[in-house]
């Protein structure tokens, strides 16, 4: 027997007919949403992954932009600090400290300030000014790290609500459920959950270039501290 020539009720082959239609439905819109249709599908919680995305960016270029202006650096400097202290010009070598204007030079001017005290105290100093300079060069980065660990659980947050949100749906059309009842939950679900990574991975990264390019001046201001100290002991000609 053909199954072709197997007969079909008609209220059987209407419904086959119409989940083909909603299929194919959801296929075209599939094809033709683009990602901000994609994100208003997301729910309210979206516009707080966007609040966080745009922090981390600002966080990241105004960062950015004083990091490198930070670590610029004569590489002169230290030289003629020395030749100016050696030579009693300790006038000169305060005005090229405030004229270089980067965190180096702050502590180096501080510890010229404090000339004529015991080294103790010069090395106090200079430890706090750095710490000071550490602290303004971090400022930020606990936008960044809160960015990176809160997005993620934003995004989680909206795909257990988008999941009983489509389980309510469900519950409400009783055996009348179809696709288009589901599918609001369902885009709130996902949507929100591939929002929360990425601007969790986005913010992550942010986080590591800055701590790192950070580190690379920390390393700097501890080599100059011990230069400047040097210059302090080194004994008179």
């Amino acid at each position: 027997m053909n199954l072709l020539q197997i007969p079909v009720p008609a209220d059987t082959a209407q419904a086959i007919y119409n989940t083909m239609q909603q299929v194919a439905t959801a296929e075209t819109e599939a094809v033709t949403t683009n990602a901000f249709d994609l994100a208003l599908k997301g729910g309210w919680l979206m516009l707080v992954l966007l609040i966080l995305l745009l922090m981390t960016i600002y966080v990241l270029i105004e960062r950015t932009l004083v990091i490198s202006k930070a670590d610029k650096e004569d590489s002169s400097f230290m030289n003629r600090i020395k030749d100016y202290i050696l030579d009693g010009k300790i006038d000169a070598a305060l005005a090229l400290c405030r004229h270089a204007d980067t965190p180096s030079a702050r502590m180096v001017e501080k510890g010229i300030s404090r000339l004529g005290r015991p080294t103790a105290d010069v090395m106090s100093a200079i430890e706090n000014q750095g710490n000071i300079e550490i602290s303004k060069l971090e400022k930020g980065l606990p936008v960044l790290a809160t960015s990176a660990s809160g997005a993620p659980m934003v995004g989680f947050l909206g795909t257990v609500t988008g999941m009983v949100k489509a389980f309510m749906d469900m519950a409400s059309a009783g055996a009348n459920v179809d696709i288009n009842i589901l599918s609001t939950g369902i885009y709130e679900a996902l949507v929100t959950t591939v929002g929360g990574l990425i601007v969790g991975i986005i913010a992550l990264f942010a986080y590591n270039y800055l701590a790192t390019r950070i580190k690379g001046i920390v390393n700097r201001l501890e080599m100059r501290i011990m230069e400047f100290m040097d210059i302090l002991n080194e004994p008179a000609a």
